[in-house]
């Protein structure tokens, strides 16, 4: 091999040429070490100490790419503190961590300082924390008191679950048509409910908002599941009585046939569960739904009855949007008691590092409603649907 010989003369010129290429490729590769979407790489954050060990700390980065103006939202109380962490660390681990979202939790009562202490720590993004007005959380003046409490007299005898409960009452009414009024609430465009106890099996490697604005969707669920008929006896002709009143807020493309299999003379209990819900905020701030719900709050079906946030939100979703503005997310993977959400197609489990197990998915059971979605929508299960029906 022929020996590479320096001219004469230039050993200094390409000795700083050297200097400059490795330089440049060192910062070559430290920033394309760093980029994600806009973020940078895990960090070292230094050295800790670990008992009397010291160890190494690893920090995510801040995530600089563009966002949403979203943020998770949690109705607590103080005593849900230790069931509402694992679940705050799956939203984070499996997503938000990525991408650093808000969360806003709201209570009915001032959250304590180990509260506030403990949650911030486990959120990658700002926490905000805010107290749900008296007025918000009681009978509204309209409310006759003693035909409330023979209601819940009559639901305890007849064993139907939160069927006594006045703060179960006093829950869903504001989660219905309260909770986005809240001003820490304002900020924002989009929310991701999430309550305790739950839990996502999948990664998610993309901004989900990001996703509803860009196709164009206002409302999506994981689970659709039939309602208690003893709890909302009245609820669908309250709902009929305010079509009669206001057609005008009906969408021309609506999916009444998901709520009813008779053009709407009757409600089948078709409902998403709400316990997740990743919404736009202007369909609940829109006229057609500020007046469902002030149309059904005078008719006093959450205190006479037990009307849920669940069918309301399901109903108003149905009639208001058009069809193609409800999604289904199917790869997330979400357990709430008792049921589990589990992707069918191995797949989909295994691209998203899935912990779950597709033998306990609910979503093609007979009592879940998902399956009557992709119907009457005309899309396509995913492979090997059938195998967990029934």
């Amino acid at each position: 091999m022929a020996e590479f010989k320096i001219p004469q003369g230039k050993e200094r010129f390409v000795k700083l040429l050297g200097l400059t290429v490795i330089g440049l490729l060192t910062l070559l590769v430290i920033f394309n070490g760093t980029s994600f979407s806009g973020s940078s790489s895990l960090s070292s954050g230094g050295a800790i100490k670990s008992g009397k060990y010291k160890v190494d700390e690893i920090k995510y980065p801040k995530y600089t790419g563009k966002k949403e103006k979203a943020t998770f939202v949690t109705l607590a109380r103080n005593s849900d503190l230790y069931s509402l962490l694992p679940a705050i660390k799956s939203v984070e681990d499996r997503f938000n961590h990525k991408f650093q979202y808000d969360w806003v939790f709201l209570n009915d009562e001032e959250f304590t300082e180990e509260f506030q202490r403990v949650t911030t720590s486990m959120v990658s993004g700002k926490t905000k924390y805010g107290l749900i007005p008296k007025e918000q959380w009681t009978f509204p003046p309209h409310i006759d008191k003693e035909k409330a409490a023979e209601t819940r007299n009559q639901m305890k005898e007849d064993g139907i679950i939160y069927g006594d409960s006045i703060p179960y009452r006093f829950m869903c009414r504001y989660e219905s048509g309260l909770f986005y009024r809240h001003p820490l609430m304002e900020d924002y465009d989009w929310y991701w409910r999430v309550e305790p106890d739950i839990k996502l099996y999948c990664d998610i490697d993309y901004d989900v908002f990001k996703f509803m604005k860009d196709y164009y969707k206002k409302y999506a669920f994981t689970f659709s599941i039939k309602e208690y008929v003893g709890t909302i006896k009245t609820l669908w002709d309250t709902t009929k009585e305010f079509m009669t009143a206001h057609p005008e807020h009906l969408a021309k493309n609506n999916m009444l046939d998901f709520i009813s299999d008779d053009d709407g003379d009757t409600y089948n209990l078709c409902h998403f569960w709400s316990n997740f819900e990743i919404a736009s905020l202007d369909l609940w701030r829109s006229k057609a739904y500020s007046d469902y719900f002030d149309w059904l709050d005078q008719a006093g079906g959450f205190f006479y009855e037990r009307w849920g946030d669940a069918p309301v939100h399901s109903i108003a979703a149905a009639l208001f949007l058009d069809r193609s503005e409800i999604h289904h997310f199917d790869s997330m993977g979400y357990y709430h008691p008792p049921f589990h959400q589990c992707p069918v197609d191995e797949d989909v489990r295994l691209n998203h590092k899935c912990d779950c197990n597709p033998k306990d998915d609910f979503t093609w059971k007979s009592y879940s409603c998902t399956t009557k979605f992709y119907t009457v929508n005309g899309m396509t299960k995913p492979k090997g649907w059938h195998l967990h029906a029934g």
